[in-house]
Formats: C-alpha cells, structure tokens, sequence
C-alpha cells in the first residue's frame, strides 16, 4: 500500500488513512489559546455572580494557575533526563480533557497544540507518541487499567524517569482541573452537553480494599547522593506529610511539579467532609493504598459499594453523590447535582470547597495508584 506523507504534524499514513485536505484544519475556537488564565480559561471573567467566591479562593486558584504555566509553559528545552516536549505535553493535556469530557479544557489545549510542530515521522516518535497517549487515556478514564507493564511500556519507548513523573503529574493536574471547571460550571448553572451512549468506566473492585497497603514504588526513585538543591528542598518541604513519606523520594523526580502540588494541596482548607469526599474518590478509582489512610467509619461505609451510600437521604449520602458525578463523569456534572445539598442549606463557599476536595482528590488517587499501587 503507497506510503504517503502530509503536511500536519509530520507523520506517515497509508493512503487509506490520508485526508483529502493538504492543509492542516485550524482549531474550532483558535481563541481559547490566547486566554491569560490558563487555570479557569475564561470562567473568572464569565462568573460575575461568582466574584467573592472566587476572591476568597485566591490563594488555590494562584497555585493552580502556577501549576499550569509550569507544567505548560510556552516554551519547553528537553534534555537528556527531560524528553517530554511542549508537544508531549500539550497532547497529554488534550487526551486527558478529551476523556473528561469539559469542552472548555478541550477548546484550550487543542487551541494551543495546533500550530505546534509535532514529532518527526520515524517509527520510533510514532511509537512514542501512542504510548503516552494511551498511558494517558488509560489513567485518565480507568486507573485500574495501568499495570507495572505500562509503566515499562513507557521506558521503552525513552521516557526516562523523570519524564514518567512529569507525565503522571500532567494527567493529575489537567483531572483536577477538569472537575474545578465542571464544579464551577454547575455553580454558575450552565448548561451541561449530553453524549447519549457515551458510559463512564465501571468503578474499581472492591477486591483488596481491606487490605493493609504498602506503597511499592513502580520506577527507581530519585537517590539521595544525585539530588539537586531544589529536590533536596522540595523533599523537605513534603516532610510533614507522612502519607508521602514512601512517595517523595520518587515525586522529586519533578522537583518543580512536586513542590507545586504540595503547596496546592496546603491552600486547600480543610474540612469535616473532606475525608467522606476523598475516600470516594479513592474508592471510585482504586487507589487501596490512600484509601486505608481514611476513618474506619468511612472505609467500612464504601467499601462494599459507593452507590449503596449515595442513595441514601442523608448528608453523607449526599456528599457521596456528588463527590462520586464529579469524578466518574465530569462532563454531566450540574447544578441539579448541587441541588439536594443547596436544599440540606450549604453556601457556595461550602460547596465550592467540597469541589476542590473531589478535584484534588482526583490527582491523588491517579497519581499514587499509577507511580505505586499499579500491580
């Protein structure tokens, strides 16, 4: 079959798999790469009625928004130990915002990978480039998916790894970002598109949830001889946490994305339900290792199965509900599902911090299943 190559992002396709267009389609909404913040991407300016929420959440939002332009700068130097392009990245952001389904997020990183020239047309960039993508749609949609072989599977296509913790922060932060976006949409009370057909992955097994976990770390963590300064601080700046006392030395592959996301994880106020809301996730995800550092009560009430919870009429219930829609189907979350907690009286700064604690918790279970838990 005749070989043939197109002007685009520089790969090889059969003549079966040609467009019949030379010239690269432009994205749908070209603007959406031009929004100075990269967090919200436009919802700030769009949520008038917001405003004093979104004020006396300053502090998360300057940290996330830090996170997005470390993560996604303008301009990416790869190096030996750092392959991971501006490319890898912006591609590994839109898969992640394709499976969650936010369209905003989607406008966004399609907007900003468009012009951007992409791998060379070897077999071996082609190789690559599928790997990380679906390493990335894997642990975007179904974490349980991801094994200690995808890990390898990355490895041998170049990924070093510094680059696999890069790469499992970026799927991390662009799921977080997903469900901030969606939480805020619904408070805004926009409408939501609806995909009929479309079926979010089941949640994981309840097999091992009440086992004691260790935290197995699935690439060579960092050694302590090789540290730089700023992994040595990013290091000791995580110290206080003990849930990431076996994770750090790995994280600090990434010292920059490392020291980002624990402070992210510190601008997050605490509260009662943040436990109730966390563990769903983690028990949605599969992520057994993070959910034994959850209450006993809580552990003992998902175990078996998180609808079970969230079909009772009471505010764990609730809470349940909601935390379990975010996170299984971000794109369908809207302010019918706030409703039964706006009824029970919660304010918008309650709920708003109830979204925060189900997006975080969203990069955690990924982040910790996928580098450790993955069998």
């Amino acid at each position: 079959m005749e070989q043939r190559r197109y002007p685009g992002h520089n790969h090889w396709f059969y003549e079966s798999q040609t467009s019949p267009h030379a010239v690269q389609a432009e994205p749908l909404v070209p603007e959406a790469a031009l929004i100075p913040d990269r967090f919200l991407l436009g919802l700030q300016q769009e949520a008038s009625a917001l405003q004093p929420l979104l004020q006396a959440s300053q502090p998360m939002l300057l940290a996330s928004r830090d996170l997005s332009q470390l993560l996604f700068p303008d301009r990416v130097t790869a190096t030996l130990t750092h392959t991971l392009t501006l490319y890898d990245r912006l591609s590994t952001a839109l898969t992640v915002a394709q499976v969650a389904g936010v369209q905003r997020l989607c406008n966004h990183y399609s907007a900003r990978l468009n012009p951007l020239p992409g791998p060379d047309s070897s077999r071996e960039s082609n190789n690559r480039l599928t790997q990380l993508t679906q390493y990335a749609r894997q642990l975007a949609m179904q974490p349980e998916l991801i094994s200690a072989a995808a890990l390898r599977a990355l490895d041998a296509v170049g990924l070093t790894e510094p680059d696999i913790v890069t790469l499992n922060q970026i799927v991390g932060f662009v799921s977080y970002q997903a469900r901030i976006v969606a939480g805020l949409q619904a408070l805004m009370a926009l409408p939501v598109r609806w995909l009929p057909g479309v079926t979010p992955p089941p949640d994981a097994s309840r097999d091992g949830f009440g086992d004691k976990r260790a935290w197995t770390p699935g690439i060579r963590p960092l050694e302590l001889r090789y540290a730089s300064a700023d992994q040595l601080a990013a290091v000791t700046f995580c110290q206080p946490r003990p849930e990431l006392t076996d994770a750090v030395w790995l994280l600090a592959h990434d010292a920059a994305a490392l020291y980002g996301w624990q402070t992210l994880r510190q601008r997050i106020a605490p509260a009662d339900f943040m436990p109730l809301a966390e563990a769903t996730c983690a028990r949605v995800l599969g992520s057994r290792w993070a959910f034994q550092f959850f209450p006993v009560e809580v552990q003992d009430a998902l175990r078996e199965s998180v609808d079970d919870v969230a079909d009772r009429a009471t505010t764990q219930g609730r809470i349940v509900a909601l935390a379990a829609q975010l996170t299984r189907s971000p794109e369908r979350f809207s302010a019918a599902h706030l409703q039964p907690l706006v009824t029970e009286g919660w304010q918008q700064e309650t709920l708003f911090a109830l979204i925060q604690a189900v997006a975080i918790a969203n990069w955690n279970s990924r982040l910790f299943y996928a580098l450790g838990e993955a069998p």
